[in-house]
Formats: structure tokens, sequence, C-alpha cells
């Protein structure tokens, strides 16, 4: 395995925890625009208040990797969705500040725009994300020079639009398992059935969008088929999707959410082999497509980059787990810490 290989795989780990640890949070905040009791907002935010910042961490180690070790597909990246990541950076950072400012006040209109700050913000987040990689899937029209050669309204089209929504509904969901093991009583089943309908919603727009692939963009399923990989994470995305309704239903919480984090690693799993070598596929002529090599830094870099990502790569995962262990459990409104 070669060291572009293996930086395909690492940032494809980091946006897979991000996916994971930041999609419940966005998937909170997307619920809490249809929470009405503030006893319920405030559970709702002192839920992900403590971890939020830490989950983030992912996000910058996915995109800090793909900034330096895959430089010309960041650039053509960044140019071809300048306008979506200015909306994209807009919406996390007003998100985050609604999280810090909404208690600094104890003014209902204060809360209030706050919370729709912080609904709002996780809501445009989670689309952006979607439409960006539907974007990519499709392909980006791509000239010979490697340049975005399009125009940016166009990548608003129909197929990154269901990406977006499909998206939104996996973190909604996500958001609402991770909020059954945080609360109980009557929050708690308002939570559970946040998840089936966003579970039936998911399965919905996620059988569109393999229909749709298979229209729009055949090659994402070129190399599937002589990979056993594919079908092994092809069943899994199959059992954790049954399960997550399975244990939902039978009040297993840490098992649905589980199955939940699974679905998405599986999901972008088999994204991630469809694309293979590709980072990032040209709709003009494939042989104009970034991949891992003709997009990457010299091999110097990758290796140094590679020590760096030994080092810190470790740390990350031991603050994110030591962070959800000391905030475990279900929210306690009571104490100033909210647990």
């Amino acid at each position: 395995m070669d060291l572009n290989t293996i930086w395909f795989l690492l940032t494809g780990v980091f946006l897979t925890g991000y996916a994971i640890l930041d999609g419940f949070d966005l998937g909170i905040g997307i619920l809490h625009l249809f929470i009405r009791k503030e006893q319920d907002r405030l559970i709702n935010m002192r839920a992900i208040s403590p971890l939020w910042d830490g989950n983030e961490v992912w996000l910058i180690a996915g995109t800090g990797s793909l900034f330096a070790v895959f430089p010309l597909a960041y650039a053509t990246i960044l140019s071809a969705f300048y306008f979506l990541f200015i909306m994209l950076l807009f919406s996390l950072i007003f998100r985050a500040i609604s999280i810090e400012f909404r208690n600094k006040e104890s003014s209902q209109k204060w809360q209030h725009f706050w919370d729709r700050g912080f609904g709002l913000g996780s809501l445009t987040a989670s689309f952006i994300f979607g439409v960006m990689l539907g974007n990519i899937i499709n392909g980006l029209p791509i000239n010979k020079e490697g340049i975005f050669a399009s125009d940016i309204i166009l990548l608003l089209n129909p197929y990154s639009i269901m990406i977006g929504l499909l998206i939104l509904t996996i973190f909604t969901m996500h958001g609402g398992i991770y909020m059954t093991l945080k609360t109980d009583g009557v929050l708690q089943e308002k939570m559970r059935r946040s998840v089936f309908i966003s579970w039936i919603a998911f399965i919905i727009l996620y059988s569109s969008a393999i229909i749709s692939t298979l229209i729009i963009s055949p090659i994402m399923f070129d190399g599937l088929l002589n990979r056993p990989l594919s079908f092994v994470l092809a069943f899994i995305q199959f059992a954790t999707t049954i399960f997550i309704v399975m244990a939902i239903k039978r009040n297993r919480f840490i098992s649905a959410f589980v199955s939940s984090s699974l679905l998405i690693a599986a999901t972008i799993c088999l994204l991630g082999l469809s694309l293979f070598p590709l980072l990032v596929p040209s709709r003009i002529d494939l042989l104009y497509s970034l991949t891992i090599y003709n997009a990457a830094s010299r091999p110097y870099t990758l290796f140094v980059m590679l020590i760096i990502a030994s080092i810190s790569f470790p740390l990350v995962i031991a603050y994110s787990v030591y962070v959800h262990r000391i905030f475990k459990g279900k929210v306690d409104t009571s104490e100033e810490e909210g647990y």
C-alpha cells in the first residue's frame, strides 16, 4: 500500500469520525426546531454543549489533511464550492455562537432567537454537506487544466438537492437516537418518534439516491462488483438500517446508536470504495478527474504528514473518548453543567 492510498484512507477516517460525532450534534440541532417546551430545549442544548467543539476537531483534521496531502483536489473543491463553503462556515459559526450565547440572558426573545440560530445553522450545514457530496458523486465539470468550468448555480441541481436532504435526514435520525440516550419521560418518547419518522424518510431518500446514481453516474458502481468488500459494506448498511428500528422499539438505545454509527461509517466507506482512486470525478471527461496521484503532494510531504498524523491522531481519539465518558448519562437541568 503506497502513501497516497494510506492518506486516502486516513482522510476518509477523519471525515467518518466527523460524520458520526458531529452528525448527532447537527441532528439534535435540526430536532431543536421542532421542540416547543423551554425545559426540553434546555435539555437539548445541554446534551451537546460540552461536546460539539471537540467533535468538530475531526472536520478540521479531515479538511486539513485534504489541504496538505491533496492540495489540487482541495483547491478545485474550494473554487467549485466557494459560495457553498461561505454559507457552510456562516452556518457552523452562527450555530456555535447560538450554543454559547443562548443562556447568557433570561429574556424569552433572546433565547428564542438563539434557539432558531442553533436549529437553522444545523439544518443549513447538514444540507450543504449533502449538496457538495451530491455534486462530487455526480462529477464536477473539471477541464483538462483541472479548473472548475461551470456556473456555480448549476451546483444546486435536483440530484445534489436530494443528497442534501438525505444527509439531513440521516443526521436527524442519528441525533434523535443520541437524544434517547440523554433523556427520559415525555421528551425521550418524542425522540423515539422522531427516529421512526426520519428512518422512513431515510429509506425513501436512500432508495431514490441509489436509483438516481445508477442513471446519472453509473461509474460509481463500475468497480464495486469486482471488490468483495463492497458486498460486506452493503450488508452492514442493510443490517444496521433494520436493527435501528428493532433496537428503538425494544428501548435498546445504545445498540441503536452503535447501529446508526455503523450505518454512517459503512455508507462513507462504500462511497470511498466506489470513488477510489478518484477524489473528484470530472463530468467533462473521466481522464480529467483528480485522483489520489495527480492531485497529491510530493512523497516527502506525504511521509512527513503521516508522521504528524501518527502522533496527533491517537490524541484526537483519546480526547474524544475522554470527553464522551465524562459527559455520559442523562442530562440533568438541575445542575449547572447540565449533568
